[in-house]
């Protein structure tokens, strides 16, 4: 819940209306299977979302939504081979607000706070890489 916590505590968080939700991309150097379980144990670990699932055969982590009052938010990963060595990682934070007219989508995060996801996340990748070398 610290997600909608942190929504809840800044007034202004969350009240910008969306079309679509933000996707953010991030290259790293690693296999698939090490960023999907990265991206996994850091949303879990930062509750943005509930019952995080990896699902291998799309490359994407998903979660359910977490709601809080009036706002639900939940998180969707994909993962993109770009060549041998390098994937691409899409992250959307999905925030909505329950309005008379139903759900709106609003802008919670800005580029800085993915990129503090992105720089969590890569650390986790080494992790999952030094664990998966360890066995």
């Amino acid at each position: 819940f610290s997600l909608l916590n942190f929504i809840s505590c800044s007034p202004h968080l969350g009240q910008v209306t969306i079309s679509t939700p933000d996707e953010y991309k991030r290259t790293y150097e690693a296999n698939e299977k090490f960023i999907l379980k990265a991206v996994a144990s850091v949303l879990q670990e930062k509750n943005i979302g509930t019952n995080v699932k990896i699902k291998p055969a799309e490359n994407m982590v998903e979660t359910d939504y977490i709601v809080q009052g009036d706002l639900r938010a939940k998180s969707i990963a994909r993962v993109k081979r770009l060549n041998r060595s390098e994937c691409e990682l899409i992250l959307s934070v999905i925030t909505e607000k329950k309005t008379e007219k139903g759900w709106e989508t609003r802008r919670l995060l800005e580029k800085d706070q993915y990129d503090t996801f992105f720089s969590e996340i890569e650390f986790q990748i080494y992790r999952e890489i030094y664990e998966n070398y360890q066995d």
